[in-house]
């Protein structure tokens, strides 16, 4: 028998629009929250209003990651600081969960790789997409060959709350979030989350980014994520990151037969006015198509040539079996976000309790490495206006 999962003890770096996600999620998988970390304020708050008895403030990350009673860290920071705690983790002993992006560049993300296969403890980067049941259950059906060979995939990654020259939030500036922004904070869940349907990488891509707000406004201080700001406090400043871009994608040959070589395009926006979370994905084969948006998690729809298409829903004949272990609500009871966080959240502590023996479906260092060399040649091509190879993964050799 395995070892129940609230065994394992939490601890949360990072107290914005993340990490209270994260916590929610570890609170309903029953796991102990033990410590959080963050500005001092902040990180009192939300250990007073979870119940979390250890508080690190003025970001005083290493006394969290030395902390006897934490197993596993939860990095939910900033992008520039997600490889030196990472890195602080895993050599303090500890299991570790980062957001992504993994890092800033590739020459730091490749050191995280290298320190994660050296060591012993699980490591994953929470690309919770792949645990939407939907995604499951489109993997299963390109994998098992039910759409035939697949020819492309279409779709986007719509939101719009940066639309406004008054929005403003630390990812918005290169030096906090990195040189790409719509499509290295959302763009990179679309990519993964088809790459893992074809369970295929991209090795090529072709991109155009746009900024449409050449200056915008920002508050003098730090806001939490999709947080409204005075505008009588605001001060005008250069962007230097992107607002909008468009992606064609080549990916390589998958680990199956149907998903050999598959092109994709994919339009990503942070200011497409009415789309608040809008991640559409349309997969197309010879045999058939299945389409899917994350504002609404629960129904897929299956498309034919020669029949009627079909909305399949969650739960229901078609969309049940494959995902089995993933979805704990019968049909009709809507799964979404905060569900997608918990399943990630179960499937890495269930690796971690059962010794790490079964092939992991969440991301790893390697995936997260990949990710970020994915933005690096989305950047290069559209400052080239060529198509840019993806370098290799990583070949480490793990801890023996």
């Amino acid at each position: 028998m395995s070892t129940p999962l609230h065994t394992l003890r939490a601890g949360v770096i990072g107290t914005g629009f993340i990490g209270p996600v994260h916590i929610e999620a570890l609170k309903r998988l029953g796991i102990q929250i033990t410590a959080v970390c963050g500005s001092t304020a902040s990180a009192e708050a939300t250990a007073r209003q979870w119940g979390i008895p250890e508080v690190y403030g003025n970001h005083n990350y290493r006394a969290l990651v030395h902390s006897p009673n934490v197993d596993v860290v939860h990095i939910t920071s900033p992008n520039k600081v997600h490889v030196e705690q990472s890195l602080a983790a895993l050599a303090a002993g500890k299991h570790v969960v980062c957001e992504k992006p993994l890092g800033m560049n590739t020459r730091e993300t490749a050191r995280l790789v290298a320190a994660a296969a050296k060591s012993d403890r699980v490591f994953a980067v929470n690309y919770m997409c792949r645990f939407f049941p939907a995604i499951l259950q489109m993997r299963a059906m390109v994998t098992r060959g039910d759409l035939g060979k697949i020819i492309h995939v279409q779709g986007h990654f719509f939101q719009d709350w940066l639309l406004k020259d008054t929005d403003y939030n630390w990812r918005l500036r290169a030096s906090e979030g990195g040189k790409l922004r719509a499509v290295g904070d959302i763009g990179t869940h679309w990519i993964d989350a088809v790459s893992f349907i074809l369970n295929a990488r991209v090795n090529r891509v072709f991109a155009t980014l746009e900024t449409f707000h050449k200056t915008r406004q920002r508050p003098r201080a730090e806001v939490r994520t999709f947080a409204r700001v005075d505008p009588a406090a605001l001060i005008r400043y250069k962007v230097d990151t992107e607002d909008f871009g468009s992606v064609l994608l080549r990916f390589d040959r998958a680990k199956h037969g149907f998903a050999d070589g598959v092109h994709a395009n994919a339009s990503i926006s942070q200011v497409a006015a009415g789309w608040k979370c809008s991640l559409a994905v349309g997969i197309y084969g010879t045999q058939g198509s299945v389409q899917w948006d994350f504002q609404h998690p629960n129904e897929i729809t299956l498309g034919r040539r020669d029949e009627p298409n079909q909305v399949l829903q969650r739960g229901t004949a078609g969309f049940s079996e494959d995902i089995a272990g993933f979805t704990d609500y019968p049909g009709g009871h809507p799964e979404g976000f905060p569900d997608s966080h918990k399943m990630h959240c179960r499937a890495v502590y269930e690796h971690i309790v059962n010794g790490g023996n079964a092939h992991p479906l969440f991301a790893s260092a390697e995936d997260g490495h990949h990710e970020v060399g994915l933005c690096e040649s989305i950047l290069k091509s559209s400052r080239s206006g060529r198509w840019i190879s993806i370098q290799p993964p990583l070949k480490v050799r793990p801890r023996s």
